[in-house]
């Protein structure tokens, strides 16, 4: 069975390497339409959605992140946007809640012809000693915290899918 969602999640892949060129305003609207139309528990809604396009605040929270990880690189792989998802401490399942808002992205982007990578390594910068002013910069609600991020661009090159491992699958019927 083919469609242009299953289409969409079959050829998705992680992008690392973008072309310079913003995503249009179009483009970002949509990104976060699908991102506030996703499911969440009880309808709680309990995620925040800050957009980056500012390349100095990225490679900001790039470094400090890479330098309390001891990793060297670009964590947001140059893409001229990244999408911080907050999430409401409260909420017993406000990350679960953010990871299905940042795949709803992913899927929407790439049905675009844009490119994701869906990162957890910036969290390294807002669980170090300067969080509370990166939470404070991307304008985080004062009852959140990191969830997850996504970089997204046109990508400037792709990889092969990954191999699917058997025996991921059991059936009780």
């Amino acid at each position: 069975m083919t469609n242009p969602v299953l289409t969409a999640i079959s050829e998705r892949r992680s992008i690392r390497q973008y072309k310079p060129e913003q995503i249009t305003e179009e483009q970002l609207q949509a990104l976060l339409r699908a991102a506030v139309e996703s499911p969440s528990a009880r309808n709680l809604q309990p995620w925040h959605f800050t957009v980056v396009q500012n390349a100095a605040v990225i490679a900001e929270v790039n470094a400090e992140a890479s330098a309390i990880l001891g990793r060297e690189g670009d964590i947001f792989y140059a893409a001229p946007t990244a999408i911080f998802i907050s999430a409401d401490r409260e909420s017993n399942w406000s990350k679960l809640d953010s990871g299905i808002a940042v795949q709803n992205i992913a899927i929407a982007a790439q049905s675009m012809g844009l490119g994701t990578v869906i990162l957890g390594l910036p969290a390294a910068a807002f669980n170090g000693p300067r969080g509370d002013y990166f939470a404070e910069l991307l304008k985080f609600p004062a009852t959140h915290e990191f969830a997850i991020a996504i970089a997204v661009g046109y990508p400037d090159g792709t990889k092969e899918a990954h191999p699917i491992e058997d025996g991921r699958i059991d059936y009780v019927r």
